[in-house]
């Protein structure tokens, strides 16, 4: 599935002040500390900035229908509907991907952003999650 120009518009619009966010955490904060620091330095960033944020958010599991009295908790999640899944690694893995695609999928959430603070230069990786679809897109 391509994203329209206008979709991609929308969503970079919706992203730019989160995005903002996550390059001033890096900025003051730099490389080679642990993903609680930079969760919750960013979320103290989103606040000051009036993003809605929610950190380490509970996610409800089922196995055949039953609900199992473990979560996952994914990182944070801004206007209830972005889900930012943060790393302090060496390198991205697709395990790190498959994570967030999990949290996408389980919560219907569209907007997914992977970030990694162990490196110089942070580049978030950004995806749209089509649910009536199932299809995961990063865009640009």
């Amino acid at each position: 599935m391509t994203l329209s120009a206008n979709q991609l518009s929308e969503l970079n619009n919706r992203l730019h002040p989160i995005i903002g966010a996550i390059f001033e955490v890096h900025k003051q904060l730099g490389i080679g500390l642990e993903e609680p620091i930079y969760n919750e330095s960013l979320c103290l960033e989103l606040t000051s900035q009036g993003i809605p944020n929610d950190s380490e958010r509970s996610l409800a599991c089922y196995y055949k229908d039953q609900k199992l009295a473990k979560t996952y908790r994914m990182d944070i999640v801004c206007y209830d509907d972005i889900i930012l899944e943060l790393k302090s690694v060496d390198q991205l893995i697709s395990a790190h991907r498959e994570q967030l695609f999990n949290y996408m999928r389980l919560t219907k959430m569209p907007i997914g952003v992977l970030i990694n603070f162990n490196a110089s230069k942070v580049i978030p990786e950004k995806y749209f999650y089509n649910h009536s679809t199932n299809e995961i897109t990063r865009f640009y």
